[in-house]
């Protein structure tokens, strides 16, 4: 095959953010007002700070991530409670509501990591220096308490600012691997067993709560969101994120911060803007899925009934489980942000099993986080009127949640361009694939290796979604996300 031309990833990702209303880049006033930022004096920003530098916070993130939003430290109780701290970036201290930079990250919305290139919500100064909490920097943040009890409930505790230091970066699947036996603890655990101990204990707490949620109907999902290897204008794989205990500690963690958050804000009668899941609309078509597996489902959507469903599937069909995990989350219907006014009965968010649920985490990389900070703050320095009306959070809840699903489509169509580069000079080859996909709008499929999605367009009448098949790969368009094949018979 002649060799063909090279194909600019970097230029695609970039068209993509612009056809879905994102600004790629920073304004120059933007870039200007971060230039001028200087590292906050603690003394002069808190009339008493709490000095929390010596506790043995650490975080846990992808390798190379810089844009640190959350460390964590626990501590042992009483009857086998463990009381949990989790320390936010205070990004608000350095982005001011109305300043040009707030208004270029409330225009985008979200950071968006495409894994040819990352648009990050904030410059680099910002979420990748002042306001992340990277190892060996003292930093001013909001802390989060709550306290695990045995059962793996949570009780929410007390919210407070602080300065912190994190004294260990520590990456997902390195702590995983180690958690899960399948790999040798990393060097910095080794060197340091107080970070043993640490972690460990951590890990006791997360899967606690885990255990609790997952009981009460917390869904069980597995999606395959395959990430491109890029090497210059080479793609040289397609990598799978694999979940595992490290990113389960987190995500626990998270989702109690989270929750914690809510009660805060809910006992100072404060409006805010609560992350839902509602009930799902399509839930006939996920009995339908359900039968046609020989699992009855209840008439009425019931969260805990699909849990042990879904656990059982992932027992016996592992391999085809993030198909199925990936038709029930369609299904279901997409997350949202809704404005949450005290004395309203909340939505919830069905997937998680919660009633009382924010995005108040990850202010470096997602705007709604940023607004429950401030929102938090006004309480803790006891300003009179809170910094946004309810009609100014309805306007924002509706406009990030349109940036939430736009990120995503830009995310997808980048992966898919990415795997078009990968697999074009294996036109005419065959592939084993699942059959993901089956409706009057097309039939779609999976490889299983490389885990590349696709279009089946010649001999697709009669595939049913969760079948095993072959294909054959027909042509591809790296500039429309395009792949396209045809069915084996």
């Amino acid at each position: 095959m002649q060799d063909q031309q090279p194909v600019n990833l970097k230029s695609i990702a970039w068209a993509a953010m612009q056809q879905y209303g994102f600004v790629p880049a920073f304004p120059p006033s933007v870039l200007r007002e971060v230039e001028r930022l200087k590292p906050k004096v603690f003394a002069a920003t808190l009339d008493d700070p709490r000095d929390l530098r010596s506790l043995l916070w650490s975080s846990i993130d992808n390798y190379d991530s810089k844009d640190l939003d959350q460390i964590e430290v626990c501590e042992e109780g009483a009857g086998g409670e463990i009381r949990v701290m989790v320390a936010i970036a205070d990004v608000d201290a350095y982005v001011p509501k109305g300043s040009e930079t707030d208004h270029h990250a409330a225009r985008n919305g979200t950071a968006v990591y495409t894994g040819v290139t990352t648009f990050p919500m904030l410059p680099d100064r910002l979420s990748e220096g002042l306001t992340s909490l990277l190892p060996g920097q003292e930093r001013l943040a909001v802390v989060i308490e709550y306290t695990v009890l045995p059962d793996g409930d949570v009780v929410p505790g007390d919210v407070y600012r602080a300065v912190v230091a994190n004294q260990a970066k520590l990456v997902y699947e390195e702590i995983g691997d180690w958690l899960e036996g399948s790999g040798p603890a990393p060097d910095m655990i080794q060197e340091r067993p107080d970070l043993m101990k640490q972690i460990l204990l951590q890990d006791r707490a997360a899967t606690r709560m885990k255990s609790y949620r997952t009981e009460r109907g917390a869904l069980v999902l597995e999606t395959i969101e395959p990430e491109p290897l890029v090497e210059g204008e080479r793609v040289l794989g397609l990598v799978i994120q694999r979940q595992n205990r490290a990113r389960c500690l987190i995500e626990e963690f998270m989702v109690a911060a989270n929750r914690t958050l809510t009660s805060f804000l809910n006992n100072a009668g404060l409006p805010m803007i609560h992350r839902v899941v509602r009930k799902p609309k399509y839930w006939e078509e996920i009995m339908a899925v359900a039968a046609e597996r020989g699992t009855a489902l209840p008439e009425e959507p019931d969260a805990e009934a699909l849990t042990r469903f879904l656990i059982r599937q992932k027992a016996a069909d592992p391999e085809r489980f993030p198909d199925l995990s990936l038709t029930v989350i369609k299904l279901m219907g997409a997350g949202e942000y809704v404005t949450f006014r005290p004395g309203e009965e909340p939505i919830g968010h069905f997937a998680l099993a919660v009633t009382d649920y924010t995005h108040g985490t990850a202010p470096n990389r997602r705007y709604v986080d940023i607004v429950i900070q401030r929102l938090v703050k006004s309480v803790l320095t006891g300003e009179l009127e809170p910094p946004y009306t309810p009609e100014e959070l309805d306007e924002l809840a509706a406009w990030l949640t349109g940036r939430d699903k736009a990120a995503q489509k830009v995310e997808r169509f980048v992966r898919k361009a990415a795997a078009a580069v990968l697999l074009r000079e294996r036109i005419g080859e065959t592939f084993e694939a699942f059959v993901t996909g089956a409706s009057d709008k097309g039939t779609y499929v999976r490889l299983i290796d490389p885990p590349a999605e696709g279009k089946v367009v010649l001999g697709e009448r009669g595939l049913r979604v969760g079948q095993r098949i072959r294909v054959r790969l027909l042509a591809v368009d790296p500039y429309k996300g395009y792949i396209d094949f045809g069915y084996i018979r």
